[in-house]
C-alpha cells in the first residue's frame, strides 16, 4: 500500500495539471440527498468545469439527476420499502457484498480506464465489493470520509444520545448488544456481519490509497481507533461563496438548520432559548419535531419551526438571523452549514465537540460552548443579542473572508488535484 509520507496536508505534493483526466466518481445516490451527496455532485461539477471526463457510478433511484452513464448504475435498495422476503434476503447479501456492483464496475473498466476513482458513501447500497477490481486495474482510489463508519459500525459513535466508543479495539459485537441500528436486533446483526466481512477481506484497508478527511478531528479519532495516520489527508469541505450574497446588517434571533434528531442537541437549544428569552428559529425536519414543539411549549421558549427549506428561501432565513447555532452533542465532522453561514455573512455559535471547534474562531467568527450545557448556550445567546450590529457584521465579514480563502471551490479542487497527482505519479 502506498504511503503518503506521514502527512495530513498537501504542502509537499507535486503541482497538478488542472485538466486532462478521467474521474470515476462513486456514491450511493446521484441526487442531493444530504451533505455527502452535495459534496459528491459539486465535486463532479468542479472537475467537469476544468475539462475532466467525470464518470459517475451510483444506485438507480427515481430522484437521480440525469446521467449518460446510468446504464451502469446498480439496482435500487431503499430501506423502509415494503420488499418481499426474497428481495429482502437478496438485499441483505448485497449490503455485505454486492455482486452486481462488482459486475457493473467491471463493465465500466472495460469501456474506459479512469485515471482516479473517488469514493464518497458506498456503504450498504453499493458496498465495497468492487474495490479490489480497481486495485487490480492499477487505478488509484481516494475515499472521502464523511462519517466514522471506518471505525464505528453504526457510523456515528453515538448511542442513546451520548457519545459511544464501545466497539473500539475490534469489539464490534457491541453493535448487536446495544442494538445500535434503529433499535433492531436483525439490522444490528446484519451490520455487525457486514463490518466483520469487510474488515476480514480488507476491502477498505487494503484497497483505498488515500482517505480525504474534512476535519482534523476525524483523522485523530480514526488514528486513535487503529488506522495509520499516513493514510489520511486533510481536505476541508467547500462552499461556492461567489453564488451567495452576504448580509451586512445584523438580523434578529438565532437560527438552527439541519436534521431534527437527538444528536443535534436541539433540546439544549430550546432550553437555552427559554433561559435567555431569545427567539429561536428551527429549519429542518426529523423525528424530534413533535418532542421539540412540546418542550418549547413546556418551557415557554419562543421557537418557530419553519420546516424544510432550500435554495434562496433557506439563504434568506440565514441572512435574517443574528447567528447560526449548531448545538451538537455528537462527533460532527465538518458541517457545510457552518460554511454557508459564513458565506452569507453570519457568525456561528457551536459546541466544543468533533470538528466544530476547527471551524469557529472564538470571538472572531463566532463562539464555542460546551455540548449539552443549556446555561452556557443561553449565556452565549444573551451575549450575541447584546452585541452591537457592527460587531456582528465584523464577525460575518471575517467568516466570509475565511471561506473565500480556505474553504473555496478552487481551494478544494486544487487540494484534490494535488492528491490525485501524487497518487498517479506513484502508480507510474
Amino acid at each position: 500500500m502506498m504511503a503518503l509520507a506521514q502527512r495530513t496536508g498537501l504542502e509537499d505534493m507535486p503541482a497538478a495539471s488542472p485538466s486532462g483526466g478521467r474521474l470515476l466518481s462513486i456514491n450511493n445516490y446521484h441526487y442531493r440527498r444530504g451533505g455527502a451527496e452535495v459534496v459528491f455532485l459539486e465535486q463532479n461539477r468542479l472537475f467537469e468545469e476544468i475539462g475532466w471526463d467525470v464518470v459517475p457510478f451510483a444506485m438507480r433511484h427515481p430522484r437521480n439527476l440525469p446521467s449518460a452513464h446510468e446504464r451502469h448504475f446498480v439496482e435500487e435498495i431503499e430501506f423502509g420499502h415494503a420488499y418481499g422476503p426474497l428481495t429482502r434476503l437478496r438485499h441483505a447479501a448485497s449490503i455485505i457484498y454486492s455482486r452486481e456492483a462488482r459486475a457493473r464496475l467491471r463493465d465500466i473498466l472495460a469501456e474506459a480506464r479512469p485515471d482516479v476513482a473517488h469514493l464518497h458513501n458506498v456503504y450498504h447500497h453499493l458496498s465495497p465489493s468492487f474495490l479490489p477490481l480497481l486495485r487490480q486495474a492499477g487505478v488509484p482510489v481516494v475515499m472521502t470520509v464523511h462519517d466514522l463508519k471506518l471505525a464505528c459500525p453504526a457510523y456515528t459513535m453515538l448511542r442513546d444520545g451520548h457519545v459511544c466508543e464501545s466497539c473500539k479495539g475490534g469489539r464490534v459485537h457491541n453493535v448487536v448488544v446495544n442494538r445500535c441500528i434503529k433499535g433492531s436486533l436483525p439490522l444490528s446483526g446484519l451490520v455487525m456481519l457486514e463490518t466483520t466481512v469487510h474488515r476480514t477481506l480488507g476491502l477498505y484497508r487494503d484497497t483505498v490509497d488515500a482517505f480525504a478527511v474534512p476535519s482534523r478531528f476525524y483523522i485523530d479519532k480514526l488514528v486513535e481507533w487503529g488506522w495509520p495516520r499516513e493514510r489520511f489527508v486533510h481536505v476541508p469541505n467547500f462552499v461556492d461563496a461567489a453564488a451567495l450574497r452576504p448580509e451586512t446588517q445584523a438580523g434578529d434571533g438565532f437560527l438552527y438548520v439541519g436534521r431534527l434528531s437527538p444528536e443535534k442537541g436541539l433540546d439544549t437549544l430550546v432550553r437555552a432559548g427559554a433561559l435567555s428569552r431569545q427567539p429561536v428559529t428551527i429549519v429542518g425536519t426529523g423525528p424530534m419535531e413533535e418532542t421539540l414543539r412540546a418542550l418549547a411549549a413546556e418551557t415557554g421558549a419562543d421557537v418557530r419551526f419553519l420546516g424544510f427549506r432550500t435554495g434562496e428561501a433557506l439563504h434568506e432565513a440565514i441572512r435574517g438571523c443574528r447567528a447560526v447555532v449548531l448545538p451538537a452533542t455528537w462527533y460532527e465532522n465538518a458541517p457545510i452549514s457552518v460554511l454557508e453561514a459564513y458565506a452569507l455573512g453570519r457568525p456561528v455559535i457551536g459546541t466544543r465537540i468533533g470538528g466544530l471547534p476547527e471551524m469557529i474562531r472564538e470571538g472572531e467568527t463566532g463562539a464555542i460552548v460546551p455540548p449539552g450545557d443549556a446555561e452556557a448556550l443561553a449565556a452565549a445567546l444573551t451575549r450575541f443579542a447584546a452585541l452591537p450590529s457592527e460587531s456582528l457584521s465584523a464577525m460575518g465579514r471575517a467568516g466570509r473572508l475565511w471561506v473565500e480563502t480556505d474553504f473555496s471551490r478552487e481551494a478544494y479542487r486544487d487540494r484534490l488535484l494535488a492528491l490525485y497527482a501524487s497518487l498517479r505519479g506513484g502508480r507510474r
